[in-house]
């Protein structure tokens, strides 16, 4: 039987008892695990519409998923069973139990990074703007995600009387505790730095910026949530929060680089995305160049036109039928007069014009006859 039942925010009106899961026949899904699943496919989809963006292919987008997807929930895991190993300690076993909560993100985002790495020197691609796009897409699953800790009734912060107070009945003592929701503190930060990095990236001058300002926008809220917490990871033997001083040690380090690589010229040339498209740019040219050289290396002989040619060569042009010739005659000696204010104009001559004169003339003698 769970701690908590009855979930409650007296400041906004609202009282409800979710349940953890659901049942398909004898197999029982949980709502955490299909929540992370949600913000994973969404985080995905986001990916696929941004690729191109980052010189991306959405093969090669794809391919990462499943590359990095392993690292981050394996690292995710272990990173939440080193710092809380006095709950597995007597059935080490249970580390493998994953449906039943305990997943750190920071273990996630160290796993994905080393996905990204080594998927990267697979594919032969820039770390910098896979991280940048990873990162955009971290925001959205971690948004969505955070939903997971509200149906398991888990990180949740110390208790509070403010406006946003969540009530949570004790179904064993039957009292009703109010606290900090810090999950959704943790997804409205989200949820404001994807907003404000989507934008951002449009703007970045390199690969890599965009993961930079991640670090620094998640650590910053990650540092101050984190003290709210009533279920925080230690480290072992002290005091200290390890996601709390994680994250003030990454913020800062982000911060610092950021301010360095903004007194620094970039050249927009070394981003991935614009290397990219310069080399398919430069492909193309390369297939177009024999179709625009072909027509001057043609074999035909001299006072003939090339073969698709829509000009005639004079010498050998067939002589037109009298009723014919004598009009085109008196076209040619006849200088061209502005047509007259109001009157269509004459339409103009196209590159074909002699064998379309012919058909016309013919088709002209038809109707008068």
């Amino acid at each position: 039987m769970q701690a908590f039942t009855e979930i409650s925010f007296p400041g906004l009106g609202i009282s409800l008892n979710p349940s953890t899961g659901f049942s398909l026949g004898s197999l029982q899904i949980r709502w955490y695990g299909v929540i992370i699943a949600l913000g994973l496919c969404l985080a995905v989809l986001y990916a696929c519409r941004q690729c191109k963006e980052f010189g991306i292919t959405e093969d090669d987008l794809i391919d990462g998923v499943l590359w990095v997807t392993p690292f981050a929930i394996v690292c995710a895991r272990i990173y939440y069973c080193v710092f809380s190993w006095d709950q597995y300690a007597a059935n080490p076993i249970s580390c493998l139990y994953i449906w039943e909560g305990g997943l750190a993100i920071y273990g996630g985002i160290i796993g994905a990074a080393i996905g990204v790495l080594v998927f990267c020197k697979v594919k032969k691609l820039k770390p910098g703007a896979i991280l940048d796009l990873v990162c955009l897409g971290f925001l959205i699953g971690q948004c969505i995600g955070r939903w997971g800790n509200f149906f398991n009734r888990e990180a949740f912060g110390s208790t509070t009387d403010c406006f946003l107070r969540m009530g949570l009945l004790n179904s064993f003592t039957g009292e009703t505790i109010y606290v900090h929701p810090t999950f959704l503190y943790e997804s409205l930060w989200n949820l404001a730095g994807f907003l404000l990095l989507h934008f951002l990236s449009k703007y970045r001058k390199y690969d890599g910026q965009v993961a930079l300002q991640y670090l620094a926008w998640y650590g910053a809220g990650r540092a101050l949530i984190e003290g709210l917490r009533s279920d925080s990871l230690y480290i072992p033997g002290t005091a200290l929060r390890v996601s709390q001083v994680l994250s003030i040690v990454l913020c800062a380090a982000a911060l610092i680089l950021l301010l360095i690589q903004s007194r620094r010229s970039h050249d927009p040339a070394k981003l991935f995305a614009n290397q990219v498209a310069a080399a398919r740019a430069a492909k193309e040219a390369e297939k177009a160049a024999p179709d625009a050289e072909a027509p001057e290396s043609s074999d035909a002989p001299a006072g003939e036109a090339p073969e698709g040619s829509t000009e005639e060569a004079t010498p050998e042009a067939p002589a037109a039928p009298d009723g014919e010739a004598a009009e085109e005659a008196e076209s040619e000696d006849t200088p061209e007069s502005p047509a007259p204010v109001g009157d269509e104009p004459p339409a103009e001559a196209s590159p074909e014009l002699p064998e379309k004169a012919g058909l016309w003339s013919r088709f002209d003698a038809w109707l008068r006859s």
